[in-house]
């Protein structure tokens, strides 16, 4: 009898053991996040310095994505965006029910003279094209896009942006610029 119940409990912890390793892979999924741009129409470049892209998952906090290529910070140009897209996050993300999404925009300067010579559009750096820039102030770089999505497993979730450059940039005059990110959720597939 005792042959039995050690045999029993064997093969229950055995089973246990089992189950348990599968589990992760249901409670993750993984979110991508894309970037298009409408540039600002008077530039050849306007790169501009992603800090942090996160999501909010109901009921809980935000929670951050990691930028592709597992940069700390991702800079895109918008003038290479045009008519294009490139990934600016992508991860693993618990999976649930998620009503936001969170982008800080950290810097931004526009080129007027030569485009980048970046190979892509979104990189942890792009290294600035000669000629004349300005700096552009961001007052608030934070970005709040309330649109609710669902992440399940095992597929993937992709969101589109379109940052609109030409209204988010503002000329005020003697060669200073303001950002106010203008930035909406194109699709979610």
């Amino acid at each position: 009898m005792q042959v039995v119940r050690t045999a029993v409990f064997t093969m229950a912890l055995a089973a246990f053991g089992c189950g348990s390793s599968t589990a992760p892979s249901d409670t993750t999924a993984t979110l991508n996040i894309m970037l298009r741009d409408t540039p600002f129409s008077d530039a050849k470049a306007l790169l501009v310095t992603f800090s942090t892209v996160s999501a909010h998952v109901s009921g809980g906090a935000f929670t951050t994505v990691p930028f592709a290529g597992g940069a700390t910070a991702r800079t895109c140009d918008l003038k290479k965006l045009t008519g294009a897209q490139d990934v600016l996050g992508t991860g693993p993300l618990a999976v649930g029910h998620y009503t936001q999404l969170r982008l800080v925009v950290s810097a931004a300067t526009i080129y007027f003279e030569n485009p980048s010579s970046a190979p892509s559009a979104c990189a942890a750096t792009i290294a600035a094209p000669s000629g004349r820039s300005a700096s552009v102030e961001i007052p608030s770089g934070e970005v709040i896009l309330n649109r609710e999505f669902d992440l399940t497993s095992p597929n993937a979730t992709t969101i589109l942006l379109d940052f609109n450059g030409d209204q988010s940039v503002r000329d005020l005059g003697n060669g200073r610029f303001m950002m106010t990110p203008v930035i909406a959720v194109v699709s979610v597939q």
